[in-house]
């Protein structure tokens, strides 16, 4: 299994469906050294998705180590896309709910 594969299994793994009750999202990630992945929320479910969604919500573009440090905690996800660390288009207030729904 990818890296990648595994920093997404995890969060949905920890994917708190009470936090994303009313939401309808997909999550477009694009890893600039890994695979990229997407997650889709809807009815208080996530399915992670390989590879390029025809209609993000929101797309995160960042590397690999980025990713897994703001998904542990290690380094905030807000501070990251200050520092230019994470590049997001789209629905920009949904990606800064997603320790929310996928909480350590």
């Amino acid at each position: 299994m990818s890296e990648a594969k595994a920093v997404f299994d995890s969060m949905l793994g920890r994917f708190d469906a009470d936090e994303a009750d009313d939401m309808e999202a997909v999550f477009q990630f694009d890893l600039d050294d890994a695979d990229n992945y997407h997650l889709s929320v809807e009815d208080g479910k996530c399915e992670m998705g390989e590879g390029e969604h025809d209609d993000p919500t929101v797309t995160l573009s960042m590397d690999l180590e980025t990713l897994k440090d703001v998904m542990s905690g290690e380094l905030d996800g807000m501070q990251a896309f200050m520092q230019g660390k994470i590049r997001a288009d789209g629905d920009i207030m949904l990606a800064t709910k997603l320790t929310q729904i996928f909480p350590q």
